[in-house]
């Protein structure tokens, strides 16, 4: 499944931008330039093994090193979250769409933090700082994978981190999480062009 989807992705996205890159999980990446899609066609596969509808397709453009549009897309329960530069952050459920607005007054102490598993956090010394975050917070549960993070731009959840990741697991989701009022980054407070463990927040104090 995860790699039909991605040639179909890919075959779509060649028709349309045939001088762009494209960097899957699948087919690794095919073209070059500062301009590539960034491609997850299942993010979530242990959920989507086990019939848990928190997977989805991810899909996200990114231009000069920056993150310009993102889809997440669960075809299951026809959800599409969605961004780009002049449309803001939306959710499209059928033939209806909402803004997305994250919890611009959320705080650590009333927080509602998720992450996907513990194992994620590697090595163990990161799995005891999120901890001790996770302590401090109102609110803590594990699971989500690419569904929580667009939780966080609903305004639902306030924090999502996650360890381990790769490119294509988060690029797709930037824009929507900032588009909606969050901030996303790694650990060093920079964009996560390669993954690692991300921090995805409801509005900069907090994430500070």
């Amino acid at each position: 499944a995860d790699r039909r989807v991605e040639a179909l992705v890919r075959d779509r996205l060649l028709e349309a931008f045939p001088d762009h890159r494209i960097a899957g999980e699948e087919h690794g990446s095919v073209g070059e330039g500062s301009i590539y899609w960034s491609v997850d066609p299942i993010d979530g596969t242990r959920a989507f093994i086990s019939g848990m509808p928190t997977w989805g397709i991810l899909l996200g453009l990114v231009v000069d090193e920056r993150p310009m549009v993102g889809i997440m897309h669960q075809p299951f329960t026809g959800e599409t979250w969605y961004a780009a530069p002049g449309t803001g952050a939306r959710l499209r459920i059928g033939s209806s769409e909402f803004v997305l607005r994250t919890r611009a007054d959320a705080t650590l102490a009333d927080a509602v933090l998720y992450s996907t598993h513990p194992t994620m956090f590697q090595p163990p010394q990161m799995l005891e700082r999120y901890q001790r975050l996770a302590g401090r917070c109102r609110l803590q549960r594990w699971g989500g994978d690419c569904y929580a993070f667009a939780l966080v731009a609903q305004g639902t959840i306030d924090l999502m981190v996650d360890g381990s990741l790769m490119p294509y697991d988060i690029l797709p989701l930037v824009p929507i999480i900032e588009g909606a009022g969050g901030v996303v980054t790694d650990l060093t407070g920079r964009t996560p062009l390669d993954g690692g463990t991300v921090i995805a927040a409801a509005n900069p104090a907090l994430h500070a």
